[in-house]
């Protein structure tokens, strides 16, 4: 590797034994470690780097962090220890910190993890799309309004359009109906009894489920008072009520149109740089492990990568794990973190296996967490994960879960079906997340399932959950000719009539 292809590391802080130290554990074949003595050489040389590292005690980083050229490079920072500083104060200039004593397993591992980050957020800019940019028909309205007269109106004129409308006829309703309906857009009125329109808009801004969906006000007067009060509640439009349906359905059309473009620029966006890093959160195909036959299926939310990862990872010749995560949250930044989550869960797995040799799924797991919870920024987002690990000789299947789902098994001998449940902590959430492996004995065409959430919680078209009773009698009815894989993702699709309203992960594992 040439130093022009290394990755290149400033590094600015003055006690030398320190900065010595760094310069040992980093600079080497990965990393050109560039050494500046004061803030001008800073100045020059951050706006080419792919990391800075600095000590936390140093003016004026937060001017030269929201610079253009800087908004990418990351900023780790060096501290005395976790009480000589503001940890809050200290993530708003920079992406993280290491405390002194260093450590060199953590230096490299947050000195890769940020540097991970600002390849993404090269890709994809720094601006943050909201909840509400996925790729998708929008063509739901929610209509408040308490004149009937004008609600059937409206409401005629806009299903005539191909719009799928649901009514209230004051803001108390049309809550409840934004929630239940998850509408693409609201058109309100603003003078409505029990809860009026500005009111109805001040709620729906306060849940971080609704705010996002476009709002646009039905007046019956243009008056200037009520059209600012409305704009300071971030809504997208105003339309006067003797306007006509026609006028209501044209700015309904070019508000959601524009929208749908913004949501196919931000998802071409995020596929090219998947592509352009490589960056893979599923494998490519089953693993092959003998004695069992291990299948997938994966499907992101509307094409979008999204939160959920699979790995199967080669622990020695005897042992495989077959991990499954998910990463909250829908936006785009569900698929940044379940990258690096991905990542982390291969580093801790390797430095475990070279540390301390264990195999069991709580030990990884526990290694997994750790790796997490040091990590300023990854820590504060919330992400399941199952691990099981399988021996091909001793034929047992070993299982420990972070706030994940139940993983099911079926005995293929009397045809029961079982959750078996982990106790273990959300990922990142304390640093001993009490993670405890749970043992299964498995015999010839016995069947483990590990799902995400995107299955049990997606429903039909009217309106009811997947669930897990319906999962496990599905899995009951498996006979033992047939592909568990095939017959569920059948089932779900047929339930669902193929819209998912989330990532859709399952994994099947089948003792030959």
């Amino acid at each position: 590797m040439t130093d022009r292809d290394k990755k290149k590391i400033i590094l600015f802080y003055d006690d030398l034994e320190i900065k010595s130290q760094v310069i040992g554990k980093l600079n080497g074949n990965e990393f050109n470690l560039i050494d500046v003595s004061d803030f001008e050489q800073l100045v020059a040389q951050k706006s080419n780097a792919d990391l800075v590292i600095l000590d936390h005690k140093i003016q004026g980083i937060e001017n030269l962090k929201n610079q253009d050229n800087s908004k990418t490079v990351p900023f780790l920072f060096i501290a005395k220890n976790e009480n000589d500083i503001n940890k809050d104060q200290l993530l708003k200039e920079g992406e993280d910190f290491v405390t002194l004593p260093l450590n060199e397993d953590e230096l490299v591992s947050k000195a890769n993890a940020l540097l991970r980050r600002a390849d993404i957020l090269k890709q994809f800019g720094t601006k943050q799309p909201s909840n509400n940019d996925f790729l998708k028909e929008a063509n739901k309205v929610l209509l408040v309004e308490d004149d009937l007269l004008l609600i059937k109106l409206f409401e005629y004129n806009l299903a005539k359009a191909g719009f799928e409308v649901k009514t209230a006829n004051n803001g108390i309703e049309g809550l409840q109906a934004a929630r239940d309906f998850q509408p693409d857009i609201i058109v309100s009125d603003i003078m409505m009894p029990e809860m009026d329109g500005f009111e109805f808009r001040k709620n729906l801004l306060n849940d971080n489920q609704l705010k996002s969906i476009p709002f646009v006000f039905l007046t019956a007067k243009g008056d200037e008072q009520d059209i600012l009060e409305g704009y300071e509640l971030e809504i997208e439009d105003y339309i006067i009520k003797t306007s006509g349906p026609r006028i209501v359905i044209a700015k309904v059309s070019a508000i959601l149109k524009s929208l749908d473009k913004e949501r196919k620029k931000m998802v071409s966006e995020i596929n090219q740089a998947a592509d352009s890093l490589r960056a893979k959160v599923v494998p490519e195909s089953n693993p092959v492990f003998e004695g069992f036959e291990i299948k997938f299926w994966h499907q992101p939310y509307k094409g979008i990568p999204g939160g959920d990862f699979i790995d199967f990872i080669n622990l020695d010749e005897d042992n495989l794990a077959v991990v499954l995560g998910d990463v909250m949250g829908k936006k785009w930044g569900a698929w940044y973190f379940a990258f690096a989550y991905a990542g982390y869960v291969r580093s801790a797995i390797r430095v475990a296996l070279q540390t301390t040799g264990e195999l069991t799924p709580s030990k990884l797991l526990q290694k997994v967490n750790e790796s997490i919870y040091q990590d300023a920024k990854v820590s504060e987002v919330f992400a399941t994960l199952s691990i099981i690990t399988v021996n091909k000789k001793t034929k047992i299947a070993k299982y420990a879960g972070a706030g994940d789902l139940p993983i099911i098994y079926k005995n293929s001998q009397n045809g029961a079906v079982e959750n078996r449940q982990s106790e273990g902590l959300l990922l990142g959430f304390s640093f001993d997340g009490g993670y405890e492996d749970v043992t299964i004995d498995l015999n010839s065409g016995d069947l483990v399932f590990l799902i995400t959430d995107g299955i049990s919680e997606s429903r039909n078209p009217q309106g009811e959950q997947f669930g897990t009773e319906k999962l496990n009698k599905v899995i009951s009815e498996i006979n033992a000719g047939e592909d568990p894989l095939q017959k569920l993702q059948n089932e779900f699709t047929n339930f669902t009539g193929g819209n998912f309203e989330d990532d859709i992960s399952l994994i099947t594992i089948k003792m030959n």
